[in-house]
């Protein structure tokens, strides 16, 4: 079962990725998605071992950004991929049984094209995000309860959220809330985290 809370991880954060994750499975993440455009796949899968590691005492999901060998690798939980990181059906064949694969969707005419393969997806970006400058246009809760509704495929938001979004992010039909700033650039990611599972659990 997939809990509210997906902690996505960031390079340029001021503290590292393993320790960003850390703080997030103590928090109470259901999953961590590691994320870097720039490592190499090698550097990559070193970084998600050690994340599988310390995520596995607490129950919490390790998920990998696009890169399907690192996945594999790492022996991760899963994949997350974008519209434009390859055909969903190949990588659920590549990944193997028991593996979660994800897939963004950024507008309402993507909805149809998502393969009964794909376990869940995260929209958005809800609102504008410097972690991601090259994003889609924002939906807008709005946007977001439509791509939600037509695709019937559990959804995460993601995109400048944060705890005060929580209500209105389950009004929209959203499963949970997938977060980058909100967990990494906190003062305490733990305790953010915390915060983001009682937001949502008294939403």
């Amino acid at each position: 079962m997939m809990g509210p809370i997906y902690a996505i991880t960031d390079p340029d954060a001021p503290l590292g990725v393993v320790a960003q994750a850390h703080a997030a499975a103590r928090g109470g993440a259901w999953a961590v998605q590691l994320r870097d455009k720039r490592a190499c796949d090698a550097e990559m899968t070193d970084i998600a071992r050690e994340i599988r590691d310390v995520l596995r005492p607490f129950g919490a999901r390790l998920i990998i950004n696009d890169r399907l060998e690192v996945a594999r690798a790492s022996d991760a939980d899963g994949l997350h991929i974008g519209q434009g990181d390859g055909d969903p059906e190949d990588a659920r064949a590549a990944l193997g049984p028991g593996k979660l694969l994800g897939l963004s969707i950024e507008a309402r005419s993507q909805c149809a094209a998502i393969p009964a393969c794909v376990d869940y997806i995260g929209v958005g970006p809800v609102r504008a995000t410097a972690t991601k400058p090259d994003h889609a246009p924002p939906l807008g809760m709005g946007g977001l309860a439509a791509i939600i509704a037509e695709a019937r495929v559990p959804a995460f938001a993601i995109g400048g959220i944060t705890a005060r979004d929580a209500r209105a992010l389950k009004g929209a039909g959203a499963i949970g809330m997938a977060v980058v700033s909100a967990i990494s650039r906190a003062p305490d990611p733990e305790a953010a985290t915390k915060a983001l599972c009682d937001a949502w659990r008294q939403a």
